[in-house]
């Protein structure tokens, strides 16, 4: 019976911290949606108030359904966000709410991670969806020919274009939340108890996109550690 000790010791793990990381943000954001500004500010008020502050007057502000479905579409120039967060007046939803508006203000100010992220989008989407099939091509051809075992690294660099987008959305998803509290505060948005609530939400939200992140780079050195090995093998 094979024993992949690759998965067990490097991806499960990884695997294990993305659940958590999963069941925390929404623990975190159901616990601070029961906190709300004493100020009364909906979660879209919020977003607004940032644009605005920031001399953003070409964003809309639209409601979508769904759980924690809230983001910033560039392309359409809209924050849309969730039900729970739009009109809601909790910290959660404000933070969250600040959060998107603070990817808006990201675009506008052309700040450079997020720029490079817009441009690198679609090759490593078409890089996502080759890796596995170019990893199994190699796989079958290299009985063949062992020419055809470079295929297989080719999959693995394709492979290796999505552990990149994750590195480059790190310090946007950062960024993002570093503004969303500098103007939750500078506009007295939420008192500073009410804030904390708002940090908390966003921290729990940013460990999502780490442990994104450190499954992308297990899953990398799984690959490279197998075909590596076995390449290793046919050669002596």
């Amino acid at each position: 019976m094979y024993f992949d000790w690759t998965y067990v010791v490097l991806v499960l793990p990884c695997v294990l911290l993305s659940l958590w990381a999963s069941s925390n943000v929404n623990s975190t954001f159901a616990r601070y949606s029961r906190v709300f500004s004493s100020r009364g500010i909906t979660g879209a008020q919020a977003a607004q108030w940032v644009l605005s502050a920031n001399g953003i007057t070409d964003v809309r502000i639209d409601r979508v359904s769904g759980n924690l479905t809230d983001h910033f579409d560039p392309t359409a120039r809209t924050i849309r966000l969730s039900d729970n967060v739009y009109g809601s007046t909790s910290a959660a939803a404000i933070g969250v709410a600040c959060h998107e508006a603070g990817h808006a203000v990201q675009h506008s100010v052309g700040y450079a991670p997020i720029k490079l992220r817009t441009m690198i989008i679609p090759v490593t989407n078409f890089g996502s969806k080759l890796a596995m099939p170019l990893i199994l091509i190699g796989l079958l051809l290299s009985s063949v020919s062992y020419a055809f075992y470079q295929v297989i690294y080719i999959g693995i660099a394709c492979f290796g274009l999505s552990l990149v987008f994750q590195l480059v959305t790190l310090p946007v998803e950062f960024d993002a939340s570093s503004r969303a509290l500098r103007a939750i505060s500078e506009g007295n948005l939420l008192t500073h108890d009410e804030l904390s609530g708002a940090k908390k939400t966003l921290r729990a939200a940013a460990m999502t996109y780490v442990a994104a992140t450190a499954v992308s780079l297990a899953q990398l050195l799984r690959l490279l550690i197998i075909f590596g090995g076995r390449d290793r093998n046919r050669k002596k």
